[in-house]
């Protein structure tokens, strides 16, 4: 299976009141194509600053991370900011959708900022209604972002993620600001858009989000411990998927345990 992502001797420090503060410590680890990979550990274990430092956002202070053949640690910031907007897409637990801008208008701003120019304008708000309509949020396309609710607007966030094909999705935690019900819907389309190909990283806390996902690693002091695998898991809300899903959160649930957390 190719890899989308390979990350190698990944090392971030922080120098801190002359203090060197070193969050990531030689890490090491490959996103094939078509997983969807969690990444858990406790608090200040260094989750989001894999997370920032693997996507481009930030930095590495040594290291190499590459999507697919392209190494990524050499690029400039212009050639950066083209990878994550063309090659990327990003779900956060804050939304950061643009108050002046619609539902519809914050999803097709990155399309229209990008480069890539295989689709027309009209194919593309064609492209953006499907999307929204597979996430069940066509009838709030035209809502300020101040009208609907926190589910919606993190659904409106993976179709913005979705709109230049990105190689990987990157999320860090995705449902941490929604309630249960809302976090069950999330993960239901982010699983969706797994199975029909999409590669997913993602940072959580929650057992029930990483349950959903193929593989977990896990990340202490700075150091992946170790990780887990649990195969790819079909959401379809069917009696057989959710007992599936508790068979996958009970062995999670114990690995997590022998692992100390």
């Amino acid at each position: 299976m190719a890899e989308v992502l390979k990350v190698k001797d990944l090392c971030k420090t922080y120098i801190t009141n002359k203090r060197q503060n070193n969050v990531l410590k030689n890490i090491n680890f490959v996103i094939e194509n078509g997983e969807m990979a969690a990444v858990m550990g406790p608090s200040g274990s260094g989750k989001s600053t894999l997370l920032y430092s693997v996507s481009g956002m930030d930095r590495p202070t040594a290291g190499e991370v590459f999507l697919y053949d392209k190494k990524i640690t050499d690029l400039n910031e212009k050639e950066l900011a083209n990878v994550r907007l063309n090659d990327m897409g990003f779900i956060f637990q804050q939304m950061h959708m643009l108050k002046n801008l619609s539902v519809i208008d914050n999803i097709l701003l990155p399309a229209y900022q990008s480069g890539k120019s295989e689709r027309t304008r009209q194919e593309t708000d064609d492209f953006c209604r499907t999307l929204m309509r597979k996430l069940g949020i066509s009838d709030i396309a035209e809502n300020d972002i101040t009208e609907v609710s926190g589910g919606q607007l993190q659904r409106a966030c993976i179709c913005r993620s979705l709109m230049n094909n990105p190689q990987i999705l990157f999320a860090d935690e995705p449902t941490g600001a929604l309630n249960r019900s809302a976090s069950d819907d999330v993960m239901h389309e982010l699983n969706k858009i797994n199975s029909e190909g999409t590669t997913i990283m993602l940072i959580t806390h929650d057992l029930k989000v990483a349950a959903k996902c193929s593989r977990i690693l896990y990340l202490v002091d700075g150091n992946i411990k170790g990780e887990y695998k649990l195969g790819s898991f079909n959401d379809d809300k069917s009696p057989d998927s959710e007992k599936q899903m508790r068979d996958r959160e009970r062995k999670l649930n114990n690995w997590l345990a022998d692992m100390g957390w």
